[in-house]
């Protein structure tokens, strides 16, 4: 029999909405047969009923599906299965151009968490789900360096970097930055926001305000 060269899955089909890649496929597969090249024009390419009328001539089903042998028992998988010939590009997303890696590096201006994408030199976002996932573990430390230390916590990120450098225990950790981000949003609505701490003292932003220092 004829090896196939590439196997895809019929789930990548609903969702992007490329029916035209199995028609190709049925109408690659008569033309193939009947030896001749299909040129089918966007908008008025070939319809249905033709393919299946190649299809017929070339003496091929035209549901433009057949039985397919499994290479390693020899027997026929259950059912026919669509095949034909196509027009496959190469996407260049190659294992060894994405291998990244990073200890510090450069922060967002706004938010002070790290920028993203290897180009950046940034960080692995470790989004909504990831952190839902690591409550279901009650990994309570964990998330706590995660969404301070490792992400937009000024302070505190300056201040664990001094602490594992001299070998003491990481102190406690201060307001990440993209909290004072959103109170200065609720500002901009005209809100007056403070955050007070159980003993009713104000509590220290990691950023300091621009009336207090001068």
């Amino acid at each position: 029999g004829t090896p196939i060269d590439i196997i895809l899955n019929p789930l990548g089909i609903a969702s992007r909405m490329n029916w035209g890649q199995v028609l190709e496929t049925h109408l690659g597969m008569a033309a193939k047969k009947l030896g001749y090249r299909a040129v089918t024009p966007v908008f008025v390419g070939a319809t249905e009923e033709q393919i299946k009328e190649e299809l017929k001539k070339a003496g091929l089903p035209e549901t433009g599906k057949m039985t397919v042998y499994d290479g390693r028992t020899g027997k026929p998988f259950p059912g026919p299965i669509t095949v034909g010939y196509i027009y496959m590009l190469k996407l260049n997303h190659l294992v060894e151009d994405k291998i990244h890696m990073r200890s510090t590096g450069p922060y967002s201006l706004i938010t002070q968490q790290p920028l993203g994408g290897k180009a950046q030199f940034g960080g692995q976002r470790f989004g909504e789900m990831e952190v839902w996932a690591l409550e279901g573990y009650g990994a309570a430390h964990t998330l706590q360096e995660m969404l301070t230390i490792k992400s937009d916590d000024i302070f505190g990120r300056g201040a664990a970097f001094e602490s594992i450098i001299r070998g003491e225990k990481i102190k406690n950790l201060s307001t990440p930055s993209a909290f004072n981000v959103l109170v200065s949003e609720i500002k901009a609505l005209g809100l007056g926001v403070e955050i007070v701490m159980g003993e009713g003292t104000p509590l220290r932003s990691s950023r300091k305000d621009e009336n207090e220092e001068k």
